[in-house]
């Protein structure tokens, strides 16, 4: 396997991949690997606390992790006043014309019930209806995802979601960051909480004397939070999917734009030291015009040294061909998409394994991330070969109905007699012949 790292800052590099052999892409497009069992260790001691000692375990874990006591977890009206007072117009204006396309979309995918005729006097239908109580896990730490409320919120409340609980940790000083706030609040949530981390997931999982019970938790968050979901999963409490650090894939060839490309990828590898930007093309120039532009618009970030250590996670791929890549994007599934390459729909045809695919080189994974009005919450680590995103689908739940007419039961109670009686469940049987003898 040969390969070579085109420096971007001192002690960080991106390793680049020249032709490799199918046989190597298994290794190659393997992400990082956490320490599963420590980690499920020290998790479960967080939720065994939480679930014994409720309040007190929370408490006990904030001052612990977040370094503030919390005497109230509850967000009050009047702390929600004066967030509300702190947001700038511009982003106030921003987060309504995002919620606006969110709620655009995701209304659309509602779905009416059709009554199907499937045999002569038999009736079935299915039904959406909306699970009663959901939990929002929205992250806080080193970046405030009031984004993920629209993502979150808006299609709950389009399902009919009678109950809303949302948590996020608090900073030094106890507050929520105002955005959040006002995001929650403009969307009418009035439950939300001061807790993070692993221990909100198991309020919201078990239930405390301050945080509600909920019957299935949704929203992103470090490895201790996608653990937590993941293991509380194992209780009988729904989670949206398996998730972990945020990923995406950038497939360019020669009618890309350069500097778009490190752009959409630098923007996902500022999200954290775990995060990992994979790009793919069958054009070497392209990987060294790439090198040019990461350098220069790496220098200028705020988090760079975030970026910088998710760089060293990530790779670039030089393959012989578009057909070629596509092959191995489908392998990656990756969480995001971008398709910088000239054939983009009809490259896009052929893309089965992926969260959400961006299309061309003016549409970049940011606007997936706020306001286009497709959802941001969407399958990692490989998931994407089976998992869907969060939609309007993941907040309800199909119930399916059937009406049978005493002469349809006449007509099918044989079939079904039959294959009772051929698996040896004689009282499957019964029941059918009862009804179907009856004068």
């Amino acid at each position: 396997m040969s390969y070579y790292g085109f420096v971007v800052i001192k002690d960080f590099s991106m390793k680049l991949f020249e032709y490799p052999d199918k046989s190597e892409w298994k290794e190659i497009l393997q992400r990082p690997v956490l320490d599963s069992r420590s980690l499920d260790e020290k998790v479960s001691l967080v939720l065994k606390e939480v679930k014994m000692k409720r309040d007190e375990a929370l408490r006990e874990f904030t001052s612990r992790f977040d370094g503030i006591t919390i005497h109230d977890f509850l967000v009050s009206e009047n702390e929600i006043l004066q967030a509300k007072q702190k947001v700038s117009k511009e982003l106030k204006k921003a987060i309504q014309i995002a919620a606006n396309n969110i709620e655009k979309f995701h209304i659309a995918q509602k779905e009416k019930s059709k009554v199907i005729t499937t045999f002569s006097g038999i009736k079935c239908w299915r039904k959406s209806v909306a699970i009663s109580k959901v939990g929002l896990y929205i992250p806080g730490g080193t970046a405030p995802l009031f984004s993920t409320i629209l993502m979150l919120g808006i299609p709950a409340r389009i399902a009919g979601c009678e109950e809303i609980v949302l948590c996020t940790p608090p900073d030094k000083s106890g507050n929520i960051h105002p955005a959040i706030l006002f995001a929650a609040d403009f969307l009418k949530i009035k439950k939300i909480y001061k807790v993070g981390g692993a221990q909100a997931i198991a309020a919201m999982a078990y239930g405390t004397e301050s945080v509600p019970q909920v019957y299935k938790i949704f929203g992103p968050g470090n490895q201790y939070v996608t653990a937590a979901k993941q293991l509380v999963a194992r209780d009988g409490v729904a989670i949206d999917m398996p998730a972990g650090p945020s990923e995406v894939a950038v497939f360019a060839d020669k009618s890309c734009v350069p500097s778009f490309v490190a752009a959409d990828l630098l923007s996902q590898a500022e999200h954290g030291n775990d995060s990992q930007v994979l790009l793919v093309t069958n054009d070497k120039k392209v990987l060294e015009k790439a090198k040019l532009e990461l350098d220069l618009q790496l220098e200028q970030l705020p988090r760079k040294v975030f970026a910088a250590n998710s760089l060293a996670n990530s790779k670039a791929i030089l393959v012989k061909n578009i057909e070629e890549g596509i092959e191995l994007i489908n392998e990656y599934a990756p969480e995001h998409l971008i398709l910088q390459v000239k054939n983009y729909k009809r490259v896009a045809d052929k893309i089965i394994n992926a969260g959400s695919v961006f299309l061309g080189n003016y549409t970049p994974e940011a606007a997936g991330d706020y306001a286009s009005g497709t959802n941001h919450t969407l399958p990692t680590n490989g998931y994407a070969k089976a998992f869907s995103g969060v939609s309007l689908d993941s907040f309800v739940k199909k119930i399916t109905f059937q009406e049978i007419s005493k002469g349809g039961i006449k007509k099918l109670g044989p079939v079904i007699e039959t294959m009772a009686e051929a698996e040896e469940l004689i009282a499957h049987k019964n029941a059918v012949s009862l009804r179907f003898r009856k004068k």
